[in-house]
């Protein structure tokens, strides 16, 4: 995969997007006010895509040419593919990790799509699709001049380890890295700069976002305990528990032609060109 070279501009540009129940106007996705149950069962209509977008290169936004603000990365544009699939204009609502799957049951989203592996806690509250990507392993994220300390998971017995709130990753820090002190967060742009600065120890992410980060940034590294952590994971995509809008089979469908028509590779190069306009986003809880 290539890699971003300029994602540490994240982290430098602090443009806030408040993101809960009604997102902002300039996403790169228009609202429609005929999305409805009916509607979304049938051709036509809208798909409403719901994601975490910190988390560069599955999801995250950039400043296009004339200031506007848009969303782009994997995981955007394989939900783009399957939307022209379904013949659906594609909404992508901005929302904590956290409450994805708690909004998607409530009717907020019509898919979640924020690199989400399949786990039995999961399948309580949320159907999945067919796998559509699998990362790289997990790796753990630590200070460049640090690095060789950790060479094992059991070096990391008495630090503090992060991980973004609701994923699998925490329950790395918790069960196979024994006597760590778990941080959960909800972004993983903030949980970066809590490494930066001293503040934990290590994070624990995907693959593909732990290189590169450190590849952006030369003060940090991946531990060689990453070995350690075991194989990577396919990512699916959720609807809600019992896919009630019927949107299953017709998303299998455009994920294995997708798949048959090698399409992951145009989207990580065009998640790749965008890279340098990433900007750090901030999404709260959805509105009670």
């Amino acid at each position: 995969m290539k890699k971003f070279t300029a994602l540490m501009l994240a982290l430098m540009m602090s443009l806030s997007l408040v993101a809960c129940g009604n997102k902002t106007d300039d996403s790169n996705t228009p609202a429609d006010d005929t999305n409805t149950d009916s509607n979304t069962e049938q051709a036509g209509g809208t798909l409403v895509l719901g994601t975490s977008a910190d988390y560069a290169p599955y999801e995250f936004m950039y400043a296009d040419d004339n200031g506007n603000m848009q969303y782009a990365g994997i995981d955007i544009s394989a939900g783009q593919y399957i939307a022209d699939e379904l013949g659906k204009e594609l909404q992508v609502e901005n929302m904590s990790f956290d409450y994805l799957l708690t909004s998607l049951a409530k009717g907020d989203f019509d898919i979640v799509m924020a690199a989400i592996e399949v786990t039995p806690k999961r399948l309580q509250s949320a159907d999945f699709s067919d796998p559509y990507y699998t990362d790289l392993p997990a790796m753990i994220l630590v200070k460049a001049d640090a690095a060789d300390q950790y060479n094992t998971l059991a070096d990391f017995a008495g630090k503090s380890v992060g991980a973004q709130t609701a994923t699998t990753k925490e329950a790395i820090v918790t069960d196979q890295m024994e006597g760590a002190n778990l941080v959960s967060l909800s972004l993983v742009t903030d949980l970066v700069n809590e490494l930066v600065y001293g503040k934990v120890d290590a994070i624990v992410v995907d693959g593909a976002v732990a290189e590169q980060y450190a590849e952006a940034n030369p003060d940090l590294a991946i531990a060689p305990a990453s070995s350690e952590l075991g194989e990577a994971q396919p990512y699916c995509i959720a609807v809600a528990k019992g896919d009630p809008k019927g949107l299953l089979p017709g998303i299998n469908e455009a994920i294995a032609k997708m798949t048959s028509e090698n399409k992951m590779e145009e989207f990580i190069a065009a998640a790749d060109e965008l890279s340098g306009k990433a900007v750090e986003v901030t999404a709260d809880a959805p509105a009670a």
